[in-house]
């Protein structure tokens, strides 16, 4: 039987809505999680973020800079949290903002691993999957100072990080964030436990691809039975090299994530973000085949600032369902506008990506005020 043209579904577009499991999405372009240090000493979201991201929320999704689950886990002077209730309460003036401007966003959650120092967790452990530093340096409230070794976790430890996951995503669902994204990228703790260089555990939780994906597993199921896996997304990086989180056998990283997607999939999570240089590549791709479900893609910091045509590029591809997008963003916040009309672009300022206020942050001119 022929097909009746005017009843086929059109190609999604760049500003087509989708849904990732129970969020509605208006267009393609989601707000990448991108670390802006303006929460102060408490960790508090204040007026300055709410007014931040209440600018940012016609874009079909934002997904919150990496939030601390508890103060341990803290990586960044002047990050936020939710460790804490009145942190909570920070986070929901943030979501009410964006909900009133017709928004959707999503917190991460953020575990640094052994990418903290005791100046910036307030004295606290360094906990990571094994004793081996970063072989660099991070800025504290001293200046900067060189990590230090962290200590090897222990299985009360592992078991104690995946509660402080769970309790942290419990507290922004509740809060009335749409969704919660498990930071498992960008060298932090979850990428530490799925690397061979980070993890030179001899138990359960290293060695084998599959005991070096088991935590994230964990951390993952715990999450999306806490609050519903419709609302929870994963974010990983794999091969890409942050934090000394090396991956440089692509063997073995597709038998590492491709064990953890295998396992994920049952969840029926919300989306799966990837972060790599080629996210039309045969291991971007074949990891959104393992995983079976919504795929959003970020090239970072790689390739340049993800221009209107990439990201356009992407979606007309196929190369996944959603675009990720940074620093355009920072610099456009009426950016989904500007590409659907093809305006010019305002072009940001990095030397004020990280400060306490809101030159660099807030003050970016709308098209009208332009």
């Amino acid at each position: 039987m022929p097909v009746n043209i005017s009843e086929a579904s059109p190609a999604p577009s760049l500003f087509s809505p989708v849904s990732l499991g129970k969020i509605e999405l208006a267009n393609r372009i989601v707000m990448a999680p991108l670390t802006r240090v303006r929460a102060g000493s408490s960790g508090i979201p204040g007026d300055l973020m709410v007014e931040y991201y209440r600018q940012r929320a016609s874009v079909g999704m934002i997904i919150t800079e990496g939030t601390y689950p508890d103060h341990a886990s803290q990586g960044y002077v002047g990050e936020p949290g939710i460790a804490t209730d009145e942190q909570a309460a920070g986070w929901q003036r943030v979501f009410e903002a964006v909900h009133a401007e017709g928004g959707r966003i999503v917190l991460q959650i953020m575990h640094a691993g052994r990418g903290t120092h005791p100046d910036i967790n307030g004295g606290r452990r360094i906990l990571a999957p094994s004793a081996i530093a970063i072989d660099n340096k991070t800025f504290t409230e001293k200046g900067e100072q060189p990590y230090p070794v962290p200590e090897a976790m222990t299985t009360a430890e592992i078991r104690a990080a995946l509660e402080d996951f769970v309790t942290a995503a419990r507290r922004a669902i509740e809060a009335g964030a749409d969704g919660v994204e498990i930071h498992g990228a960008n060298g932090y703790l979850l990428q530490q436990f799925l690397s061979p260089a980070a993890n030179q555990r001899t138990d359960g939780y290293g060695g084998s691809p599959h005991n070096r994906a088991r935590f994230v597993v964990e951390v993952v199921t715990a999450v999306a039975q806490a609050v519903g896996a419709e609302r929870v997304g994963l974010r990983i990086s794999p091969e890409v090299v942050l934090g000394d989180v090396f991956e440089t056998d692509r063997d073995d990283v597709l038998a590492t994530y491709g064990t953890l997607l295998d396992q994920l999939r049952p969840l029926g999570l919300a989306y799966l973000s990837i972060l790599h240089t080629e996210p039309g590549g045969d291991l971007v791709q074949e990891l959104r085949r393992r995983f079976d479900g919504k795929l959003i893609v970020n090239n970072g910091p790689f390739g340049g600032q993800t221009t209107r045509e990439q990201a356009l590029q992407q979606i007309e591809a196929d190369h996944a369902d959603a675009v990720v997008v940074g620093r355009a963003l920072i610099a456009n916040p009426d950016l989904v506008e500007r590409w659907r009309g093809g305006h010019p672009e305002n072009e940001p300022r990095p030397e004020l990506f990280y400060g306490p206020g809101a030159e660099g942050y807030t003050d970016y001119p709308f098209l009208e005020a332009a």
